[in-house]
């Protein structure tokens, strides 16, 4: 038996958000200052500049999580490498080396509780089943999942992409039911939603961050024409064709 105590009851911590096993937390303000750092810690809680953390509930589902992301855990609470043989430590290893994540992401069961590290970065939670149980991540976005979803490595429809498009060639995809928990430097309330049925948009630079795997990438010219695009001063764009969504931050 355990009980956690002063942590998510603590009127300095808020909770933000809940899907599945996830719970993400907010400290309101940074209490651990001294008089050097005061005044930035002052216009940081007025900013939304503000630590968070995932707490994982594995009474609910098995997490994979990006390599290191793991602060503390309690309870009966069991780390693997969820690995299956040598072919798959081979498969993942690759899929690592071409979409730039963790060639390993460990697989925790039980039934405790797991705090992943504090991040000023925002935490967005989405339910695979709201996209039709395929999507495809910007680099860098991943924080933990579900154990159940698999991951892939996404391909551009385009070899262009790689070069012109400044977003590499690959992905990674996560097919199947479940929470997906991302670490984003866009907060949630800002990001824009795009919903497609057949028809295409256009964005000028990498602004997606997430995408439907139904949808095909490509970077095309701006315009129909080399003159055309010139004359538009946009160049190339990043083109997402076919019926999904597409979440885009609007700055970046």
């Amino acid at each position: 038996m355990y009980r956690i105590g002063n942590f998510t009851d603590n009127d300095d911590v808020n909770i933000i958000d809940s899907l599945g096993p996830f719970t993400v937390v907010e400290y309101a303000r940074d209490l651990s200052v001294t008089p050097d750092t005061a005044v930035a810690a002052y216009f940081c809680s007025k900013m939304n500049v503000r630590r968070r953390q995932v707490l994982c509930d594995l009474t609910k589902a098995q997490i994979t999580l990006q390599a290191g992301a793991m602060q503390w855990m309690v309870g009966n609470v069991n780390a693997t490498t969820g690995l299956k043989g040598v072919g798959d430590f081979f498969s993942k290893a690759l899929r690592g080396s071409v979409t730039g994540e963790s060639a390993i992401k460990p697989e925790y069961t039980g039934d405790g509780v797991l705090v992943l590290e504090p991040t000023y970065k925002h935490i967005i939670l989405l339910d695979l089943s709201q996209w039709n149980g395929s999507v495809v991540l910007d680099d860098g976005l991943f924080l933990a999942c579900d154990s159940q979803i698999q991951h892939k490595a996404v391909m551009r429809s385009n070899i262009s992409s790689a070069v012109a498009g400044n977003e590499g060639l690959f992905n990674l995809g996560l097919v199947g039911n479940g929470a997906v928990c991302l670490e984003s430097f866009c907060p949630k309330e800002e990001l824009i939603t795009i919903e497609l049925q057949n028809d295409v948009v256009k964005i000028d630079g990498n602004m997606a961050i997430a995408w439907s795997g139904s949808l095909d990438f490509t970077v095309e010219r701006s315009g129909k024409t080399l003159i055309g695009s010139a004359a538009s001063g946009e160049g190339l764009v990043n083109v997402y064709r076919g019926t999904g969504k597409v979440l885009m931050a609007p700055v970046r």
